[in-house]
């Protein structure tokens, strides 16, 4: 509830480690505040299940006394909990625990801010892409929040790369409306002779002095080299103010075993590769994570959905997919089909002319 806002921005600044934690400020969750301890949880139900926004917000020394309350809270109402994207801090307390299941999302590309800038010189196709960039003129700089909030120039590239996605916008923590809520974020904005061509927008992860990477978002017109130079800039000014974390954030479904040492079961395994081989009309996976990985992490991170349940069920799936769609994940599907067709009957139509 917007009411609740200045708490709960108030608690992720001062306890706020997951890296999604500040997402929590954005439209449509609902939140539960501790009784007992200086904490709250943002979620969205669906399904008989509450779908936690990564973890509880807390001191990590109360973690487990903030979850045993709330999971008690939903059990009075007859509702199962499942953490969405959460880390090690969770997983640390409850991960493993009888009555709890894990499933392993996939993983988080991280660095620190200066040994990222110093990568993006030394691999000669990251220098090429700045360089690329730079000969057609595009100049990255910051933006107050005053500038950027509802600014109609980035609301346009914002629309123009939305209309690139193959389902309709998605939500929860991959909320597209951020321009309306620019108060602790940082947006890096791509110019070419004064033209905006992309944004790039972080917000905080207070207790790991670090950063979220929340949109690269890149305009039709924007040149080769664009996103790259906007991250390469975004990671000086960071390394300037002396910020100790970066991450991109998850890459869902990539091929475990590559960058985790862990690995989920082996229907599970099937399915995300079924997922991954499949899914590409609707979100390329495979590009994402040679994106990311083309920046030479320090190190992935894993990121794990954790159901309070013996084992994964389906409806805790299901209540995941509305919490992305709100609550209409087959609607959602079916007009990213349709999207898909609409975009190649116009392909074939363009190849016949």
């Amino acid at each position: 509830m917007t009411t609740d806002l200045p708490r709960v921005r108030e608690l992720i600044l001062r306890h706020g480690w997951n890296s999604t934690c500040y997402q929590l400020v954005n439209p449509g969750f609902r939140y539960w505040f501790s009784a007992q301890q200086e904490a709250f949880v943002g979620y969205v139900e669906y399904a008989g299940t509450r779908i936690v926004a990564g973890a509880p917000v807390c001191e990590y020394a109360r973690l487990k006394d903030v979850v045993a309350e709330f999971e008690a809270a939903s059990r009075k109402q007859g509702l199962g909990v499942c953490y969405f994207a959460s880390e090690a801090h969770l997983e640390s307390v409850i991960g493993g625990n009888p009555g709890y299941s894990t499933l392993l999302l996939g993983a988080q590309p991280v660095w620190e801010p200066g040994e990222l800038v110093h990568k993006m010189h030394a691999k000669p196709s990251l220098r090429s892409q700045l360089h690329r960039a730079w000969n057609k003129h595009v100049r990255v700089e910051e933006w107050s929040a005053a500038q950027a909030t509802n600014n109609p120039e980035l609301r346009k590239v914002l629309v123009e790369w939305l209309s690139t996605r193959g389902l309709p916008s998605l939500h929860f923590l991959v909320e597209p409306e951020t321009l309306s809520n620019l108060e602790d974020r940082r947006i890096f904005v791509a110019k070419q002779h004064d033209v905006v061509r992309g944004f790039l927008n972080i917000s905080p992860v207070p207790e790991r002095h670090g950063w979220l990477v929340e949109q690269f978002v890149r305009g039709h017109h924007a040149p080769n080299g664009t996103v790259e130079l906007m991250l390469h800039t975004a990671a000086e000014k960071l390394w300037e103010d002396k910020f100790e974390y970066l991450t991109l954030g998850l890459s869902p479904l990539i091929p475990f075993g590559g960058y985790l040492a862990e690995a989920p079961p082996a229907i599970i395994r099937f399915l995300l590769r079924w997922a991954r081989a499949h899914g590409k009309r609707f979100y390329d996976f495979g590009g994402l994570e040679f994106f990311k990985s083309k920046f030479e992490p320090e190190r992935w991170e894993p990121i794990y959905a954790i159901s309070n349940e013996p084992r994964f069920s389906l409806r805790s799936l299901y209540a995941i997919a509305c919490a992305f769609t709100n609550g209409k994940p087959v609607q959602t599907v079916l007009a990213g089909f349709s999207k898909a067709v609409g975009q190649e009957l116009r392909w074939i139509t363009r190849a016949d002319r």
